[in-house]
């Protein structure tokens, strides 16, 4: 066992170092300050920080967190405080100036897990962003749009809403995210669609699913079962009903992905490509591990969903390992976990925004974003054999 956790452990590092390496870069020549080139090999523009991609530099965060979780060097703690800089610098506002209600809601949650490393500190400007945040809330349906002045209200946005408002003590809210989610978004699978847009007939429901949807789901669900308990004076590990609502959902999703989203050998399999979906299997895979690690015990079902979701991260890193590429002894992930990943290459079509989402790169695998989730899926698994 403890030679798994070493192998994964040295995977993760190489995972990070490929992105340090390809990725990482100070902005504008600015001393203190660094983030992510959207693409390997970057164009100029890409190098210059023209598009920089708000959230995917949240994710990028969020990934160091790990990392310096894993192991607390001096030199993850400066990138990790460099990042934050660069993010503040390259926004040219306050971090609140951003119209994606789910791009801020990222940035929250990353900044929140700094603030919980003691080492680092609360980072300035958590605090109003969180508030930002929150004051979004649309009065009429109770829940966050996308983006300012819109109708379109979604699991994407909704989800890590209710993950903060869950680990920041505001248990209403999360649960009125939640539980609208779970009124108005389930399929007959079982699965959590995209969102619900409100046109002048009515609601209409974007049916789409992702994965990343059944990630943030999962992930608000242990935590608002967790704070639930944690206010009602439960013991870890006390048999109770408090919090019994979301972890019965919670079986209830693990299974479903299970059931639908695996292949034959239990590797996750979601169709997303590259641009903004090169990050949605990651974050799937990151709230998973938070279900095998932290859903509260309810007896056997607890234990099966918390097992199956281990199993299916564990299943999935392997797949993604062994697909991988090595370039100078550092791996590229594939855009795809049960498939040969493809070299990068200079040239081609880089992904273009549109209405808000990033499309693809003409090789998926050059997206930061792609990379950024296989480096995310190697650090869930050295999280599994702690």
């Amino acid at each position: 066992m403890h030679n798994a956790k070493e192998q994964w452990d040295h995977r993760a590092d190489l995972s990070e170092q490929a992105v340090v390496d390809r990725h990482l870069s100070s902005l504008w020549r600015i001393p203190g300050t660094s983030l992510g080139v959207i693409a390997w090999p970057p164009t100029t523009r890409d190098k210059l920080f023209v598009r920089w991609h708000y959230w995917w530099q949240a994710h990028l965060l969020d990934n160091m967190v790990d990392a310096a979780t894993r192991r607390p060097t001096k030199a993850r703690l400066n990138r990790i405080r460099r990042q934050i800089r660069g993010i503040k610098v390259r926004n040219l506002s306050k971090l609140t100036a951003n119209h994606y209600y789910d791009d801020k809601a990222w940035l929250a949650l990353a900044l929140g897990r700094v603030a919980d490393m003691q080492k680092l500190g609360d980072p300035r400007g958590r605090a109003e962003l969180i508030d930002n945040i929150y004051d979004g809330v649309d009065s009429l349906t109770g829940v966050l749009p996308w983006r300012t002045n819109e109708t379109f209200y979604n699991t994407p946005t909704n989800g890590p809403a209710a993950i903060i408002a869950a680990r920041n003590g505001n248990l209403e809210l999360a649960e009125t995210l939640v539980d609208w989610t779970f009124d108005h978004l389930i399929n007959d699978d079982g699965l959590v669609m995209d969102g619900m847009r409100m046109r002048m007939h009515g609601p209409e429901i974007v049916t789409a699913i992702h994965p990343y949807c059944q990630g943030v789901m999962l992930g608000a669900l242990v935590e608002l079962a967790n704070a639930q308990r944690r206010a009602a004076g439960v013991q870890p590990g006390e048999v109770s009903d408090v919090g019994m609502k979301h972890i019965t959902r919670a079986h209830g999703l693990v299974q479903a992905i299970a059931d639908k989203r695996t292949t034959d050998d239990g590797v996750l399999h979601f169709q997303t490509g590259g641009g903004d979906g090169g990050l949605f299997n990651g974050i799937l895979v990151r709230y998973l591990t938070v279900v095998a690690n932290a859903l509260a015990s309810s007896g056997h079902q607890s234990d099966q969903a918390r097992a199956q979701a281990r199993q299916m991260v564990l299943r999935t890193a392997e797949s993604a390992w062994r697909y991988r590429l090595e370039i100078d002894g550092l791996p590229v992930f594939g855009a795809d976990w049960t498939k040969d990943a493809v070299m990068p290459q200079s040239g081609g079509l880089v992904g273009s925004t549109i209405a808000g989402a990033v499309s693809s790169s003409d090789i998926a695998e050059r997206d930061m974003s792609v990379q950024l989730s296989g480096w995310m899926l190697m650090e869930a698994a050295v999280r599994l054999w702690d």
